[in-house]
């Protein structure tokens, strides 16, 4: 007799029983609050009718009993024998879905630097109903005061304190999707002559409510004659302490459907002696960080790309040649979002699979090009997704030629430098494969991000972490340059490739003879006064002055330089010598500045800004601070 039962139930239902405390937690499942971001990505999938994972749960009354308790913001709290079922897998969905969509209460939540906030969850009508909409940007978060604040002042940018304002608005609060009856009725009581708003509640309504009320979830259900044995088996295999729901996970429950294992594909299987993607990719130290989610964004990118490809050709041979700009606008976009990462369907997937990951595998020989020959010195992991793409469309390595090489490079630096690959990226990543793209095969105008980026000198004085981009390429291109190292007198490349020696990143002149000399730790712990040496020159070095290193430098016998020598190796890290000779840090700094200030225009081709003023930040000080303590002793 089968100890389990699999059924579709409807959300609502789950959500009803959650907050009458039929269906409960074990005690030993652990309380999880899910970032603010992941909440609304559940909320679009929803949305979308996408599947969102199946939810186990234990009958109880059986012989495997726990201390249960109710799911997290049920109040008043349930007692423990009104439990019919206990959620083993599931929880931070369920409770998610029930703090959101059933309770009255702010959701407690963070944001993704772990800042505790108390959020009410909104749509923005106007937005969820734009056509071709990605549904992420149609939720809105409010305090609990049901206020949004901006500018210095913190004043009130969106109040929804009041079911007036909510209708005014047009913004309609989560925990209202099952009683939206309500919700409407209001709004034609404040809004009765204004149909246009009421038609738009309407396809709201059509659009995203009828998606929630219809939901379904599938439960497996474990009977109560579970052996306890069973049930910690199971358990210990669902439960993984809170993965995210990403995009990869949803595109596996996808793909399932139609029988295609896109776990396997990905990560392999030893079962089937199945090598997957993965495994092939992290095979290069440069690649090891490319994850489920990257390579799908890239194939997205290639594949709405020749979508738009083979609209606009159609379009071109309806209208003879010429285009109007109205179709042109229409036509469909390239897209690195979430949502068209979603829509990607089996048979696109397989279609491009084999040719992005021979993009990927082409990255680190490009990376290598620009010297970036290990992952700490990746600026940007972002950027591997475009350039990814971009590699694999040029299917006969036509970027190795020396015209193309240098267009890449210069789109890779302007990226890096220009600190354009932060943050949120999506759009940047497909028009830079599109324009990239059209640049090196037709010679197309400039991409956006070789137009967009700039790069300030004084920008320089502020680069204290080794983290940022800007600050890992500056050092880049010190080693593209050939920077010999002080103490083996070899190219820095060629000793750790070698593993001679690991190399970091110290101060020219040493913090301590900085801070005996009375400067500022703003400016000693800014890029100007690091270069990349090994452990042993840095240890030589010391805390003395650059004129006292240098001559103990120079008469060290495995050393042995005269000071032309030693002058040209300085050189070759653009440091100008006879500052360091004669201890002048002032003349030191200005110089090397304005010689690392030409390595970034070269690589960025195109000069870099000035400020109308170099006064340092408060952000800056702070910044240097935190430097002065990280590299303390460097």
């Amino acid at each position: 007799m089968s100890s389990f039962e699999t059924n579709p139930k409807d959300m609502k239902d789950l959500l009803v029983d959650i907050q009458a405390g039929k269906i409960q937690l074990p005690d030993f499942q652990r309380g999880w609050v899910w970032e603010d971001m992941r909440i609304r990505e559940l909320l679009v999938s929803v949305a979308q009718s996408f599947p969102v994972g199946a939810v186990m749960m234990l009958e109880t009354g059986g012989d495997v009993t726990f201390e249960q308790r109710g799911v997290e913001g049920v109040e008043p709290r349930p007692k423990a024998e009104d439990a019919k079922w206990l959620i083993l897998d599931g929880q931070q969905r369920l409770t998610t879905l029930t703090q959101v969509l059933q309770l009255k209460a702010p959701v407690k939540t963070h944001n993704g630097r772990k800042k505790a906030l108390k959020l009410y969850y909104y749509w923005d009508i106007e937005k969820a109903i734009a056509p071709d909409v990605d549904l992420l940007d149609a939720i809105v978060v409010v305090d609990e005061h049901r206020k949004q604040y901006g500018g210095f002042k913190r004043q009130i940018t969106l109040d929804l304190s009041t079911r007036a304002l909510e209708c005014e608005a047009m913004h309609f609060p989560c925990a209202s999707m099952f009683d939206a009856m309500q919700w409407m009725l209001d709004l034609n009581t404040s809004h009765a002559s204004n149909h246009a708003k009421i038609q738009q509640f309407m396809q709201f309504q059509q659009r995203v409510i009828s998606q929630f009320t219809s939901y379904k979830v599938p439960v497996i259900q474990l009977l109560k004659n579970t052996s306890k044995e069973a049930v910690c088996t199971v358990f210990e295999k669902v439960n993984t302490g809170g993965v995210a729901l990403n995009v990869f996970e949803l595109i596996t429950a996808t793909f399932a459907a139609e029988k295609f294992n896109l776990r396997d594909d990905w990560l392999g299987s030893v079962e089937r002696r199945v090598e997957g993607r993965q495994t092939r990719l992290h095979a290069s130290e440069l690649l090891r960080n490319v994850e489920a989610s990257d390579f799908i964004q890239s194939i997205t990118i290639l594949d709405t790309l020749e979508r738009r490809r083979a609209r606009l050709a159609q379009l071109i041979a309806d209208n003879g040649g010429v285009v109007p700009e109205v179709e042109r606008q229409q036509l469909p976009s390239v897209s690195a979002k979430r949502k068209n990462m979603l829509e990607l369907t089996r048979g696109a997937y397989e279609a491009w699979a084999d040719k992005v990951e021979r993009g990927y595998k082409q990255v680190p020989s490009f990376l290598s090009k620009q010297f970036v020959m290990r992952l700490r010195e990746l600026p940007y992991q972002t950027q591997l997704v475009p350039l990814a793409a971009i590699l694999a469309e040029l299917e006969d390595k036509s970027w190795l030629t020396p015209v193309n090489l240098a267009k890449l490079s210069r789109w890779f630096w302007c990226g890096v430098l220009g600190e354009l690959y932060s943050g949120s990226v999506e759009t940047r990543m497909a028009k830079d494969v599109e324009e990239v793209l059209a640049w090196l095969q037709s010679d197309g105008p400039l991409p956006s991000t070789v137009v967009d980026a700039s790069f300030d000198a004084q920008r320089l004085d502020r680069l204290y972490t080794r983290n940022s981009a800007a600050y890992k390429g500056v050092n880049v291109l010190v080693l593209r340059e050939g920077a010999e190292d002080w103490y083996f007198k070899s190219t820095i490349d060629k000793l750790e490739s070698d593993d001679m020696m690991s190399l970091d990143i110290h101060h020219i002149f040493p913090e301590d003879w900085c801070k005996t000399n009375g400067i500022r730790p703003t400016v000693y712990n800014s890029i100007v006064n690091k270069t990349p040496i090994s452990y042993k020159a840095n240890r030589k070095i010391g805390g003395v002055a650059p004129s006292t290193y240098l001559n103990k430098l120079q008469a060290e016998k495995l050393v042995a330089l005269d000071s032309v020598q030693m002058d040209a190796i300085l050189l070759s890290h653009k440091v100008p010598a006879h500052f360091l000779r004669s201890d002048d840090f002032d003349g030191f700094y200005q110089a090397r500045k304005a010689l690392l200030l030409q390595l970034i225009e070269k690589a960025m081709g195109k000069a870099a800004s000035t400020s109308a003023s170099s006064e340092e930040s408060d952000d800056a000080d702070q910044d240097g601070e935190l430097a002065e303590s990280q590299f303390a002793g460097a």
